[in-house]
């Protein structure tokens, strides 16, 4: 048995004083003490050395440490840590390489650097978990919108809008709104569209303005991108994990610039975000694009925003229908119920190849409904 923690002084002692009696059989008393004959032996050395003082446990900290990492190189983490606070090893060691440092420890020096010196809360790391990804294979394919929520500041409240690219977790669209109404987010995607271009999809949740229930799961503002020829789809009700990465981009947005309250004025607001919005797509690492920055795998739509709406196109064979106030079109004499933001809007009405009685409506590309025949037969 090893020493005991609690007695390893008066153990000490104890063995120098009998290994000193005559006649003595040294292996036999070192068994007794759980320990090895070169245990023994060093011990006693000690003693005969330096006293009672050599029985003391002694650092076994090397002399040099030629691997240790420099001061300049740790001032360098801790002060890159100080400007990116939700940064970890992996990414702090990636931007110091793309600055230029020399020599840089590897990601787990790093970390145990930021936990010597406090900057790590253990409780923090414990809910991170690994999780599977799934992502469009090509920018622009899709697109996450999203509200973040609102927080209060000195001039009322601040609505964040967020749109993020599911492929290369660019962040398109980060602005200060005042509201959350559609002409506000129509104004901000208009801008976002006449720089980076249309994507193919967007997906947002079905909440305001972009659908509140079942009933009304169309806008305005869908209406809108549909004209666009974005394909409009919605995550499934209280499951926000469907827009993870708009969500997670969240999370990174609230620790680092947002908190619970925001203390700019109107004037700086839309300025910080620029500013945050640079250093998360241009120098902020990103562990699912293998620590890369998003900038990096980004690109430019090449379908390109017209400032004129397109009219609206059908195929010859598609049945053309006006859709009236009150949100009802008329087939062969009878009323179909049609979602109320399509009103003045012209579909096609598509009969459903595998099953008879059943009109498809279309809206521009997107299937927006269907309206039963069978009780009119």
């Amino acid at each position: 048995m090893p020493w005991k923690e609690v007695t390893v002084m008066s153990l000490r002692k104890e063995l120098i004083m009998m290994a000193g009696q005559e006649g003595v059989n040294f292996s036999d008393l070192c068994q007794r003490f759980g320990i090895s004959r070169k245990t023994g032996y060093k011990w006693v050395r000690r003693f005969e050395e330096e006293g009672h003082e050599g029985l003391v446990d002694q650092s076994k900290r090397p002399l040099n440490s030629p691997m240790k990492t420099s001061d300049q190189m740790e001032a360098a983490v801790l002060n890159l840590r100080k400007h990116h606070s939700a940064w970890g090893g992996r990414k702090i060691k990636q931007r110091l390489e793309v600055l230029g440092h020399e020599g840089v420890p590897a990601a787990s020096t790093i970390t145990e650097i930021l936990r010597h010196h406090r900057q790590l809360d253990p409780q923090e790391g414990a809910k991170h978990t690994a999780f599977v990804r799934f992502e469009r294979e090509a920018p622009n394919d899709l697109w996450q919108m999203d509200f973040k929520g609102h927080v209060p500041c000195p001039e009322g409240r601040c609505h964040p809008l967020t749109v993020l690219d599911d492929c290369s977790r660019f962040s398109i669209v980060l602005r200060a709104c005042d509201d959350e109404q559609w002409p506000t987010v129509q104004f901000c995607l208009t801008d976002a569209f006449r720089q980076y271009g249309l994507p193919r999809q967007m997906l947002m949740d079905n909440g305001s303005p972009w659908g509140s229930d079942a009933e009304h799961i169309y806008t305005p503002l869908t209406v809108w991108l549909m004209r666009l020829s974005v394909l409009v789809s919605h995550c499934r009700a209280y499951h926000p994990q469907t827009q993870g990465k708009d969500e997670r981009f969240h999370r990174t947005l609230k620790a680092k610039l947002l908190g619970e309250y925001i203390p700019w004025k109107r004037s700086e607001r839309q300025q910080r975000f620029d500013e945050w919005r640079m250093t998360y797509n241009c120098e902020r690492p990103h562990e699912a694009l293998n620590m890369e920055v998003p900038a990096s795998r980004y690109q430019f739509s090449q379908r390109l925003f017209p400032e004129r709406l397109p009219e609206v196109e059908y195929g010859p064979d598609d049945g053309v229908r006006k859709v009236q106030q009150g949100g009802h079109l008329s087939y062969k004499g009878n009323e179909h119920k049609i979602p109320k933001a399509f009103c003045g809007q012209k579909v096609a009405l598509r009969p459903r190849v595998e099953e008879d009685g059943i009109l498809d409506v279309f809206f521009c590309q997107q299937k927006i409904t269907s309206i039963s025949l069978k009780n009119y037969e």
